[in-house]
């Protein structure tokens, strides 16, 4: 009796320890083949005195809106704006995109982000949260994917961006090509 205690006690813990074994293994992340892509347009509309009713985003510090020098340096603007899946203003949202970015290079344009994209349809619920630099005079920038709930739990990956249209400081419009290398 004590034998066959001890050969059950035995395959027990190599069972647990190979199935220890086998999920403490690294993720190997495949960066030619996202596990989810997914391609949105961000439009910006700034608040300008009068057009409350259509502004999206607004300067809450540096209200003058020229920063210090010629690249807004220390300008800070907060947004709730509208996510389409093509480049039409009055195409219906998808999602938002809130939250916030400030210039912070006093050489070049250049402006540092942090939002949550907030998904509300039939196709996805949750959220992306995405931060980093957006170096505007490159022609695409790489922003991290640091996290997500609902459909994206504890998501990460990289949303780049490709400035589609501006207009003067009133208007822009960037296509978001999201790649997401760890989907649970």
């Amino acid at each position: 009796m004590a034998g066959s205690v001890d050969k059950i006690f035995f395959l027990c813990l190599l069972l647990l320890s190979s199935s220890l074994l086998a999920s403490s293994r690294p993720t190997v992340l495949n960066p030619k083949k996202p596990c989810k892509r997914i391609v949105l347009y961000y439009h910006d509309t700034m608040f300008k005195g009068d057009n409350v009713a259509n502004a999206t985003a607004a300067i809450i510090a540096n209200p003058n809106g020229t920063g210090l020098g010629p690249f807004k340096f220390g300008k800070t603007v907060v947004f709730d704006d509208p996510l389409t899946t093509d480049n039409h203003f009055h195409s219906p949202p998808v999602a938002r995109a809130q939250g916030f970015y400030f210039y912070d290079m006093k050489t070049t344009f250049n402006a540092w982000f942090a939002y949550s994209l907030i998904f509300n349809s039939t196709k996805y619920k949750g959220m992306l949260n995405i931060m980093g630099a957006d170096m505007m005079d490159e022609p695409t920038r790489d922003l991290s994917v640091v996290g997500g709930t609902g459909d994206f739990f504890m998501t990460r990956g990289i949303a780049t961006f490709k400035t589609d249209e501006v207009e003067g400081a009133d208007y822009f419009r960037v296509q978001m090509d999201i790649k997401l290398y760890e989907c649970y």
